[in-house]
Parts: structure tokens; C-alpha cells; sequence
């Protein structure tokens, strides 16, 4: 198996965030903060953030590269024999919340971690993927963004796509609501199959491909006529985003329980959230077909 370079990893991911945030600036007009920060027990990242922006409400899109002497629970839980280990991860994280409800939010992360004890090799592993929440789903637009994840995965084995969408599927999952978060897209950990090269290149490609599989949903909905009862809806639906991310979701975890920065690991929190007691929306409305239409498990690919 080819050997890991930490660096040429970091080199790409740097570049990566740099390459979305010009995009993303260049969207929304308004220029992202930059917070570059050191974390005492080791390491640092580069924040970058937009609040009241002219497109989004409130988004950022983090760099982090962090190491500390004893690994997390949260990120040895499908590798328990590595509990305990000298650890390195870095990463590049994306949350987006734009205003209008008819764009939908959206994730993407690729990160890597190595776990080191002495007299044994480094165990190493690249994880990473992307899903889109929407609160008026359009099928058009979820059959883009499967059709780019599944483009960006076709060239590393036709199997790949169909078990990464379908991981993406079960993990993003709201257990306690029998729920999806949204439309999915794909999602891995843990992955080192393919030798670092390739597996490198894999990652590459999902996060390369966020763009391709997002800007043209944003730009297609961002400027839609919207009113309140839209914006209620929204906020109400990103209560869901609030309760996936606190209860369920390991990035979240693993950087509270590594001593992470708090500001940029909730960078990813909404900034205007309702919620109400056992409300359902009214039969054949339009929020009514967000949940009988896109949030269900399905091949958006299919024929």
C-alpha cells in the first residue's frame, strides 16, 4: 500500500477551501470573514464565514488541521482498537443556509485522519461526502446534484457511488424521527482501499465536485419570489439540521470531544430556527410534498 503525505493532502484541501470561497464570494457579493485561529493542544485551521450576506444567511466553509495525544471515542467508533492512539486529522468542512427557501442547504466535508502508536505502523483513512437539505424540493435539481456525486465516483469502480449513497442515506438519518435530513448525496469514512494515491484521488474528486453539483441549484432557486409562510416553513425545517447535527452527526463529536473550536465547529448551526409542539403540515400543500416526495430513500438516478 502507497505511503500517506500528510502534506500533499494539506496542500489540496487549503487550496480547495480557497477555490469554494471565491466562488461562493463571487455569488453572493460580499466578502467572507477570515479567522485564523490555533488550537492549544495542537494544530489551528482557517475559518471562513458569511452572515447576512446577500444570498446567505448565514454559511462558512473550514479548514482545520489538528492533532493531539489520545484519539477521541468519536473518531475510533468503527476502528475501536485504535481508542487511545497519537492522532493528525485535517479537513476541509461546508455548511451553506442561504435566505431564500427555495435554495436549499447544503453539506460537504473530505477530511483525513491518521491514529500513530510506537513500533507500529500509522493506520490512515480519508472520509468526506455531500448532501443537499431542501424545503421545497424540486426533483430536477436532486437528480443534478446524485448525477455529479455519482460523476465524481465513477472513475475509482461503478460500485462505489450506489454504497455511498446509500451510507449517505442511513447516516444523515434523524433516528429519533424516523426521518431523512434531506435528499442525500454520497458519504464515506474510514476509506483506504484504494491505496493512498487513488484514495486521495477519490477524495479529491468528491470535494472538487461540490461545486459542480451545487452553484447550479443555487443560482436557479436563490432569486425565486418568496414570502412568511415560506420563511416559516424554512425555519421550522432547519430545526431538523439543528437536532441531526447536536444528536447524531461524529464531526460534531469528535470536535467537541478533541477540544475543537466551538465557534467553527457550530459554524454549521442555522441562524433562525423554530420549532413546534407535533405540527404537521396541511394535506397536499407544498410543504406536505417535501415530506411525501424528498424525504423518502430513493434512486433519483433511476430511468
Amino acid at each position: 500500500m502507497s505511503s500517506p503525505s500528510a502534506a500533499a493532502v494539506k496542500a489540496w484541501l487549503l487550496d480547495l477551501q480557497n477555490r469554494i470561497i471565491e466562488s461562493l464570494e463571487a455569488v453572493d457579493g460580499k466578502p467572507f470573514l477570515r479567522d485564523e485561529w490555533q488550537r492549544p493542544e495542537g494544530g489551528g485551521g482557517v475559518s471562513r464565514l458569511i452572515e447576512e450576506g446577500n444570498v446567505f444567511e448565514r454559511g462558512g466553509c473550514n479548514f482545520s488541521h489538528v492533532m493531539g495525544a489520545s484519539l477521541p471515542p468519536s473518531a475510533a467508533a468503527a476502528r475501536p482498537e485504535l481508542a487511545g492512539r497519537a492522532w493528525e486529522a485535517m479537513g476541509v468542512s461546508l455548511v451553506l443556509h442561504p435566505r431564500n427557501p427555495y435554495a436549499p442547504t447544503v453539506h460537504m466535508n473530505v477530511r483525513f485522519f491518521t491514529a500513530t502508536a510506537q513500533g507500529q505502523e500509522p493506520v490512515w483513512w480519508f472520509g468526506g461526502g455531500m448532501d443537499l437539505t431542501p424545503y421545497y424540493g424540486d426533483a430536477g435539481d436532486a437528480r443534478h446534484f446524485h448525477q455529479a456525486c455519482r460523476d465524481a465516483l465513477e472513475p475509482f469502480g461503478a460500485s462505489l457511488h450506489p454504497r455511498f449513497k446509500k451510507w449517505c442515506d442511513d447516516y444523515f438519518y434523524l433516528k429519533h424521527r424516523a426521518e431523512p435530513r434531506g435528499v442525500g448525496g454520497v458519504f464515506f469514512d474510514d476509506f483506504n482501499e484504494l491505496g493512498f494515491v487513488q484514495s486521495l484521488a477519490l477524495t479529491q474528486s468528491v470535494g472538487n465536485a461540490f461545486l459542480t453539483a451545487y452553484l447550479p441549484i443555487l443560482m436557479a432557486r436563490k432569486d425565486e419570489p418568496y414570502g412568511e409562510r415560506e420563511r416559516d416553513f424554512q425555519a421550522y425545517r432547519r430545526g431538523r439540521y439543528v437536532e441531526f447535527n447536536l444528536v447524531w452527526d461524529r464531526g460534531t463529536l469528535f470536535g467537541l470531544q478533541s477540544g475543537g473550536r466551538t465557534e467553527a465547529i457550530l459554524m454549521s448551526m442555522p441562524p433562525i430556527v423554530k420549532w413546534r409542539y407535533a405540527w404537521q403540515p396541511e394535506a397536499g400543500s407544498p410543504e406536505a410534498k417535501l415530506y411525501s416526495d424528498f424525504l423518502v430513500h430513493r434512486d433519483w438516478l433511476a430511468a
